[in-house]
């Protein structure tokens, strides 16, 4: 057996005589242990909030959106909707005119964005789930269906028959507006549903049929603002999106749903970062405990280490002892720390011991990344600070 890990092992695992120096070792491990289970818990947290706040992005969000290169539209040939079609790992599409909006209701304005869709829309997406009152609108109706925030807003139903809620576009063109009716396409249209995904979406969207939004926006029957594409189960993204580019004749970009949430993703992402160098902190100031430990078991040990030292052990080999002491100390920890985060995670996904609301648990994920981030931050940091501590001996301590 190797003679420093050995010795190292038994300073590690052996009561020492002076309890000053158990009982700072003792903290100094636990403060390992629980900065190590802090960190794999608040990781945890932030992956299953990641994953909570883009869970509602998928009701609303295809897996691919082709958008044009230049301008708000494009025109999709029968040559592009037959490749389309015909192209392998696309499972359905479905094209979208969207724009923004005037809402009008019972002397009340209020901007919005219109999505228009085809009836291939619902394979698509799954917002027509999200459908808290009313349905979704029939195929070439005069119907829409709006997110609760608009319609908490405007004080409007579902079938509110009794007042006109009217849809404003203003027209495309140049030149002077000689009149407010001249310069607006509007439609008169029945509120059908009432959809709600989140704060964001429900203050911002109204869906009706493509045709509607045809109309208002004085488009052709070719003409869009974007196609929004479901995959096959088994689909490769990138072989699609290539696919897509080398067919359409229009210069257009392809976009999937991380780029389309990209704003979001950053958001997310920087939140997690600075959270994990807040608690990497944590764990730095908790290894100054380990160091100042360390350095006390070596004024503890001066006469054992002594004795070492003379029957032939060199300086190398005693300040390798307390180098492996150490990181013995952090790896431990760490793992002892890890376990603890890990049944703490599970219970919180058992049991739902923290709730953000009374009906809605805090989100939590366990990832194996997130395990070995922690192993990996512990384990660095802790062989600096033995590093560090076992650097103060040196031959003279030994002699004395």
């Amino acid at each position: 057996m190797n003679f420093s890990l050995y010795i190292a092992k038994r300073y590690l695992f052996t009561k020492s005589s002076n309890n000053a120096i158990n009982i700072m070792t003792i903290i100094a491990a636990s403060g390992v242990v629980v900065a190590a289970a802090a960190l794999f818990i608040v990781l945890s947290g932030f992956a299953g909030l990641k994953d909570f706040s883009l869970e509602f992005s998928s009701f609303v969000d295809p897996d691919l959106k082709i958008l044009p290169a230049q301008g708000k539209s494009f025109l999709l040939s029968d040559k592009d909707s037959t490749a389309l079609a015909k192209m392998d790992g696309i499972a359905y599409y479905s094209k979208i005119i969207e724009e923004r909006i005037i809402m009008e209701f019972d002397n009340k304005n209020l901007l919005a964005s219109l999505k228009g869709v085809d009836e291939h829309y619902l394979k698509v997406t799954s917002i027509d789930s999200m459908i808290i009152q009313g349905q979704w609108f029939e195929k070439g109706s005069g119907q829409l269906v709006s997110g609760w925030g608009i319609a908490h807003k405007l004080s409007f139903g579902v079938l509110d028959y009794g007042k006109a809620l009217n849809i404003y576009v203003p027209k495309p063109g140049v030149g002077q507006i000689t009149s407010i009716k001249g310069a607006f396409n509007s439609l008169n249209m029945v509120n059908i549903g009432v959809f709600y995904v989140n704060e964001d979406l429900n203050g911002t969207y109204v869906y009706t049929d493509i045709v509607n939004a045809r109309y208002l926006m004085d488009y052709a029957k070719n003409q869009v603002t974007s196609i929004e594409i479901k995959l096959q189960p088994n689909a490769d993204e990138k072989t699609v999106r290539k696919a897509i580019l080398e067919s359409f004749d229009t210069d257009v970009i392809v976009k999937n749903r991380a780029q389309l949430n990209d704003s979001l993703y950053k958001m997310l992402n920087t939140e997690n970062m600075v959270v994990y160098l807040i608690f990497t902190l944590v764990i730095i100031i908790a290894l100054f405990n380990v160091i100042g430990a360390l350095i006390m078991m070596v004024l503890d040990k001066k006469g054992s280490l002594n004795t070492l030292y003379n029957i032939g052990a060199t300086t190398k080999d005693i300040r390798r002892v307390f180098f492996l002491q150490g990181s013995l100390m952090t790896i431990l920890g760490g793992l002892a720390g890890v376990l603890i985060g890990f049944i703490v995670v599970v219970l919180q996904q058992q049991f739902a011991l923290v709730m953000i609301t009374p009906s809605l648990p805090y989100p939590v994920k366990i990832q194996v990344v997130n395990v070995l981030v922690v192993l990996v931050t512990i384990a660095v940091l802790g062989l600096i600070a033995s590093k560090i501590a076992s650097a103060r001996i040196n031959e003279k301590l030994m002699q004395n």
